[in-house]
């Protein structure tokens, strides 16, 4: 051996060497074992993740009749529910979310994080609560415990039977610090945002019976599906914009408005229903007396709204799949007006609508709104609360963001109370493609690592949630994770996963497929994790236990690397021995590119059963010169948590 190949082979044992000083933790039985689902398939859920032959759910239907006293800041409701028991029991009690008690000085949301809030209300405030039942009227026999209330029957509502509800309440809205709910003040007027404003029936499923987790904050909302029919009484200078579609047009605005929504359902462009100059005119000369706004939204899990004087209001139509259209409206203060703010805020709201319904499923509320207030980004059923100083990309990221909730959890109908991820991380992810396809890739890449979003490396950025020993798992309780963690357990790291799902394991084919038939499968139902992990590995065709279990069960890490590399018989035209090893207990498909001497390139894509027997493997290349560098993962596509043993070079 000449003086040359000794020197390399030195300095090659002890790059070896300083590369895997490192034990490697990873274990294969571990990783790939079987049976991570806790139950079999049934009549309910089948085990390919669709809902079964006897799947089941009950529904609820409302009347609701509102007032707002917009001085003192109150609402005051009349309300029916009409309740199916479509499930196989019999009901002796029936659970009802009551959210605005979470506002109280007593609320169990002001004990379970810090600080403490410091401004309150009295919560729901009940005139009267009966029930029709079995053709007979009783005054309600009810208990009510934080932001639930207990109605205990006279007699067991059976199988396939109905009960009316009747409850006559009121409450005052909340301030800034209501958060999702509030009233804001603007130049010419307030501005009402409101949601969870009714007593809404919990969710009686399959999986848990009552689903009567009360409301804290971080978890949202798990409701049942049906039809709602509202009217909202406000002053008479005041706009409405709600979920669903107004009925009485002719009686609530002006031919002018109606000739302009009209054109709007036509344009592409946006058209102004109510100009800067009409709210200005409209402050100097108010109205008189009040006004109802009817709306009716049908197979929806719930209804908000927004009312104010202050509304600038734009429109425009929306073109879906098959010749179908809807419309995207926006409405915001004069503040807000602007070409970089809200001036554009329809057009964002539009071309997204229609990019999730090309690629995912058909939007199917004949409206949709975005309204400006400061509860800075939240979702309901065909409108979404936005921040009206928002500008820019901000203000494109947050509408896209926000109307994609109706994709999860509106149309997908998730618990999130218990699985955040299931609706912020599937919505994030949805959101990654449609900034890429929005007017050229304007505001794009959008990524949400960490707190916000950012336009790293994702499988970079989620390193350090990676490596913390004290991360909790994405399975906890959507309440039960940390604030710290909340944003990147809850959103990024299930985007994420879905994104190495789609670009890296699956392929866009496969996983468009099994994706959008989950979506399809689980419309106006209620999916379980288990569910949506079924769904992807029967319709992918793909056993994706593995990655279930490292990424969603376990935060655990990647760390493959290169140990070492050999020819036969020290000779290059004998072919090279690759032996790649995995240190963490996290395993993925990858790939190896090797770069020959002469600056030619090759690339092998190594399965995920390449880590199914065995900590280290060795693939055997053909070459015919001396390989100059060999590296895995070479686009950093993989979350991998040490890149500095991911090559070798010579």
């Amino acid at each position: 051996m000449n003086f040359k190949k000794t020197s390399f082979v030195i300095i090659f044992v002890a790059v070896c060497f300083a590369s895997f000083a490192q034990k490697s933790i990873y274990d294969p039985q571990e990783l790939f074992a079987q049976n991570i689902f806790t139950k079999n398939g049934n009549e309910f859920r089948s085990a390919n993740g669709a809902p079964a032959n006897m799947y089941w759910q009950n529904r609820a239907d409302y009347e609701l009749h509102a007032s707002i006293d917009t001085a003192a800041n109150e609402l005051s409701a009349s309300e029916v529910i009409h309740y199916t028991n479509n499930s196989p029991d019999s009901l002796e009690s029936l659970w009802l979310q009551i959210d605005q008690n979470t506002y109280r000085a007593d609320a169990r949301s002001n004990f379970y994080t810090t600080p403490q809030p410091s401004e309150h209300t009295n919560g729901m405030q009940f005139g009267s609560v009966s029930i029709e039942f079995k053709g007979k009227t009783f005054k309600a026999d009810y208990i009510i415990n934080d932001t639930r209330m207990q109605i205990r029957l006279p007699g067991k509502l059976s199988s396939k039977e109905k009960i009316n509800i009747n409850i006559q309440y009121q409450y005052t809205i909340p301030g800034a610090f209501g958060g999702r709910t509030d009233y804001a003040e603007t130049k010419n007027g307030k501005i009402f945002e409101v949601a969870q404003w009714y007593p809404q029936m919990c969710v009686y499923d399959d999986l848990e019976g009552w689903s009567s987790l009360p409301f804290l904050g971080s978890g949202e909302f798990y409701c049942e599906y049906g039809d709602f029919d509202y009217t909202i009484t406000v002053p008479s200078d005041m706009i409405v914009a709600g979920s669903g579609e107004l009925q009485n047009p002719n009686e609530v605005l002006s031919s002018k408005q109606i000739n302009r929504l009209a054109a709007a359902n036509r344009s592409d462009s946006t058209i102004i229903i109510r100009s800067v100059d009409d709210v200005n005119a409209m402050a100097t000369n108010p109205g008189k007396g009040t006004k109802s706004w009817h709306f009716k939204m049908y197979n929806s899990r719930d209804v908000a709204f927004g009312a104010s004087r202050a509304y600038v209001w734009d429109a425009a139509r929306v073109n879906l799949p098959n010749g179908k259209t809807s419309l995207a409206m926006s409405v915001y203060p004069v503040e807000s007006v602007g070409p970089d703010k809200w001036n554009r805020a329809t057009e964002y709201l539009k071309k997204s609508m229609e990019y999730f319904s090309a690629k995912w499923f058909v939007y199917p509320w004949p409206v949709a709104v975005n309204q400006a207030g400061i509860a800075g980004g939240m979702e309901y059923p065909g409108i979404v609360f936005d921040g009206m100083d928002d500008s820019g990309d901000v203000l494109y990221w947050v509408t896209a963001h926000e109307i994609g909730h109706n994709w999860f959890p509106m149309i997908v109908g998730s618990d999130e109370r218990r699985y955040g991820w299931m609706d912020e991380g599937f919505n994030t992810f949805i959101d990654i493609y449609a900034s890429d396809n929005f007017n050229k890739g304007e505001f794009a890449p959008k990524r949400d690592a960490e707190y916000a979003p950012g336009k790293g490396n994702p499988a970079a950025e989620i390193i350090p949630l990676l490596k913390d020993s004290v991360t909790p798992p994405m399975m906890s309780r959507a309440d039960g994770v940390f604030e710290k963690y909340r944003h990147p357990m809850v959103y990024f790291k299930p985007a994420f996963g879905l994104v190495l799902l789609r670009e890296v394991i699956l392929g866009h084919d496969r996983f468009d497929y099994a994706f959008q038939k989950y979506i399809e499968h689980w419309a106006y139902k209620h999916p379980s994790p288990d569910d949506f992990f079924r769904t992807m590995n029967n319709e992918s065709g793909e056993d994706l236990d593995w990655f279930w279990k490292e990424w969603f069960y376990n935060n655990w890490q990647l760390d493959m690397a290169v140990q070492s590399v050999s020819y036969k018989d020290n000779n290059p035209a004998n072919g090279a021995d690759i032996t790649i090893t995995n240190l963490q207990k996290m395993a993925m498909p990858a790939t190896i590119e090797i770069v020959l001497k002469d600056g030619s390139k090759q690339r092998l894509q190594l399965p995920v059963e390449t880590w199914m027997q065995a900590i280290t493997h060795t693939i055997h290349v053909t070459t015919t010169q001396k390989i100059q560098s060999v590296t895995i993962d070479p686009d950093s596509l993989l979350p991998d948590s040490n890149r500095k043993n991911n090559s070798l070079s010579f």
